[in-house]
């Protein structure tokens, strides 16, 4: 059992420039989920967390505060939830950060990315349709979930997210995946999406935080050139053949 170090703290800012949206709210630093190649990992250079990556979560009690203020001195722009945490990871259920920095942006009509791991973005369902502008995505990196658990553990199962998208669809809001990293098995993904979705992001995301993993568990053939190559080709005909408008970022 991993022991996470939570810690609440007053923050000075809370909404980030990104080079993924326009802007980006993280309410939290640290994410419990403690996927074994997170890119978001670098931001212990920042923080001085000496906490391993998924052990430590520093919880911005006053975010939603800080973002009515500084939405009212920004340029109107698209939001990304979140950038280097996940907005809906366990904490949230507790803290409601998440749903508290979305009632703001709600309030003053600001155009909304979720992106999530997590079916506990379902609970704010009823918040999330009454927004003018938003899309809501899960990343999703394999069909199998044996490979789900060998880098996302701490992670809710494929099928708790694909049925929280089912969902959210069936609401009426926008959806999508973010296959990133690619992982072995991904291609099965398409079936399970067809008719969830409206669009597919495919990613290799690979900086190399997980190459133990791949060696441990005799997976270096899924960390390399030719498998990254082999898949974006499979995905992308797989996708094509559901009807699934699929987006590849390599």
């Amino acid at each position: 059992m991993v022991i996470v170090i939570i810690k609440e703290i007053c923050a000075k800012s809370v909404l980030s420039r990104s080079k993924v949206s326009d802007y980006t709210v993280n309410p939290y630093v640290g994410c419990e989920h403690g996927c074994t190649y997170c890119y978001a990992r670098f931001m212990r250079r920042f923080t001085d967390h000496k906490e391993a990556w998924g052990e430590f979560v520093d919880v911005k009690v006053n975010a939603a505060s800080l973002l009515e203020n500084e939405v009212k001195n920004r340029k109107v722009g698209r939001v990304w939830v979140s950038g280097v945490c996940d907005p809906y990871q366990p904490l949230e259920k507790k803290y409601e950060l998440t749903k508290r920095c979305l009632e703001v942006l709600l309030k003053y009509d600001w155009p909304v990315i979720v992106q999530t791991k997590s079916p506990l973005v379902l609970r704010d369902m009823k918040l999330l349709e009454k927004f003018n502008d938003i899309e809501v995505g899960f990343t999703v990196t394999t069909a199998d979930e044996r490979f789900r658990q060998i880098f996302e553990l701490r992670s809710p199962s494929i099928d708790e997210r694909i049925n929280a998208l089912e969902k959210l669809h069936f609401a009426g809001i926008k959806t999508y995946a973010m296959i990133a990293p690619i992982l072995p098995r991904a291609e099965g993904l398409a079936e399970q999406l067809r008719g969830k979705v409206d669009y597919v992001l495919i990613d290799r995301m690979n900086y190399h935080y997980a190459d133990w993993v791949y060696k441990k568990y005799n997976l270096e053939y899924a960390n390399t050139e030719d498998f990254f190559a082999q898949k974006k080709m499979e995905l992308a005909s797989s996708f094509e053949e559901y009807e699934i408008s699929c987006q590849l970022l390599f």
